[in-house]
């Protein structure tokens, strides 16, 4: 049960990866008044934006009362133009429950019926096929919920299980019938972020997990290079006070507690300090673990929000820009860093470890160096996922361009600052990916000696799909196995956050 306006994102996740949304009864009666109080307004003859008018530049044509109903029809099939590929089905999940949560609550003048739809779609399964790109995080994200918003009417087009269908056919299938809409509802329906925050939440659950498993890839990487944990000590971070950096620096000590191979050169090690990437870790994991949960606090605002337009406050329309996106830009943007600073160190260790001189470890973690090239070019596949997040982690919040003739002159980008950041989690999770096998490789040079329990535990993982490398083989498939591991958060769950 999730109360609108109080959702918090371990629930919203449970529904993106398939959990029910069912809300409290209460809803409705707040639901009934908005679309009451919007109801006498029409009636008295007032022009209300978007109920009687045209939208965007077009706000000053008045519209006839026996066209109302067209005006919202006509909304959604022009506003429905996206491109490029479908969003992922889990992320539809998320628009669903984010669009219903905010009609109902009660501030949209729209009907319980229209609420009602968007749960039975959820329920259903039942997933409106939205093209990805075409919106610009301002007057809401107006093309892809138009698309949503096409299937509830029986148009468009719908994920049922695998396959693409019409929409009639899609809510023929599921029992459901379409929906006709009232003064208001298309607006509502597509005027507001539940794109934006929907895909930036969903990255922000793998940038969580990712972040976690740099933990424990970096830890892994530690042992490998026979590096030190003096960096992580806690009255170390407790002179700095950064939260982000002790609590990442607490992760280290648990998951690098223990290891024999740690104990193997406590003395004796003529090496003072490790270099960067292996001693930073604190400070470099640390505040993107700040930046991601000052992002977590933003969207869990905005999921709770209200960011259609007009909003109907008591007996009230009330005209304002609730649609613009900026904090959901602004978190995406903030993320992008993260994801970025996580790969490039990351990267780093990977080139240390294959650096004999850094690591003292054989050339490219194989023996017979020469005949076999090792991972070699595994780093080079790194260095290039690196360099591209690089590119990606460019702010897009400041790119703002004008749309619907300078009536709205200044947008947020935050749609597509939030897609990006799936891309840069891919990447991420190859990079990592990477690391892994080069670490658990690594390892198995110091062998009989073992890690600590959580290392032994992933390096477990990665040989379960991926052999040890005695000689040069295609190393794709290897990446490919410890990816998917990566990306379902199997290390990730490994790493015991104080």
């Amino acid at each position: 049960m999730i109360a609108p306006g109080q959702a918090r994102l371990p629930a919203l996740r449970a529904v993106m990866e398939g959990g029910p949304l069912a809300l409290p009864e209460d809803w409705r009666a707040v639901v009934e008044a908005s679309a009451a109080a919007l109801a006498a307004r029409v009636a008295g003859g007032e022009a209300l934006y978007g109920v009687n008018t045209g939208f965007g530049k077009l706000a000053s044509t008045r519209i006839p009362g026996d066209q109302l109903a067209q005006l919202q029809l006509n909304l959604l099939r022009s506003h429905a133009a996206g491109t490029g590929p479908l969003l992922p089905r889990p992320v539809v999940r998320l628009i669903l429950a984010l669009k219903a949560l905010s009609l109902a609550r009660g501030a949209s003048g729209v009907r319980p019926v229209v609420v009602e739809a968007l749960l039975a779609l959820l329920a259903a399964d039942v997933l409106p096929a939205i093209p990805a790109r075409g919106s610009v995080g301002a007057s809401g994200d107006l093309a892809p919920l138009a698309h949503l918003s096409l299937v509830l009417i029986g148009e468009g087009e719908a994920f049922v299980g695998d396959a693409v269908l019409p929409g009639a056919e899609a809510l023929a299938r599921a029992g459901l019938a379409p929906l006709a809409l009232g003064p208001k509802e298309g607006l509502a329906l597509l005027n507001g972020t539940q794109v934006s925050t929907a895909l930036a939440l969903a990255a922000l659950f793998a940038a969580e997990d990712l972040l976690a498993t740099s933990l424990l890839a970096g830890a892994m990487s530690v042992d490998a290079a026979r590096g030190s944990d003096t960096p992580f000590d806690a009255r170390i971070h407790e002179l700095r006070g950064q939260p982000g950096q002790i609590r990442v620096a607490a992760a280290l000590r648990a998951l690098l507690a223990g290891s024999q191979i740690r104990e193997s050169h406590r003395e004796g090690d003529p090496r003072v300090q490790d270099p960067y990437s292996l001693r930073c870790q604190p400070q470099v994991a640390g505040a993107c673990l700040d930046l991601l949960a000052h992002a977590a606090t933003v969207l869990e605002r905005e999921a709770n929000a209200v960011t259609d337009n007009p909003l109907v406050v008591g007996a009230e329309v009330l005209s304002g820009g609730n649609f613009h996106a900026e904090p959901v830009a602004f978190a995406a943007d903030a993320m992008a860093l993260a994801l970025a600073e996580l790969g490039a160190i990351s990267e780093r260790r990977i080139a240390l470890l294959t650096d004999p001189v850094l690591s003292g470890l054989p050339a490219f973690l194989v023996r017979e160096g020469g005949l076999n090239s090792g991972f070699m070019i595994a780093q080079v596949t790194a260095a290039a996922l690196t360099a591209e997040n690089r590119a990606l982690a460019a702010p897009r919040s400041v790119d703002s361009l004008p749309t619907s003739a300078n009536q709205e002159d200044h947008v947020s980008m935050a749609t597509g600052a939030a897609l990006r950041l799936h891309d840069m989690a891919d990447n991420l999770a190859g990079i990592l990916s990477v690391e892994l096998l080069a670490a658990a490789q690594g390892l198995e040079f110091h062998r009989p000696l073992q890690s600590a329990p959580a290392i032994e535990a992933a390096h477990g993982l990665v040989r379960g799909v991926a052999a040890a490398w005695e000689a040069d083989r295609v190393m794709a498939p290897d990446i490919a196995a410890v990816k998917a591991l990566v990306e379902r958060g199997r290390f990730a769950r490994l790493v015991e956050w104080s």
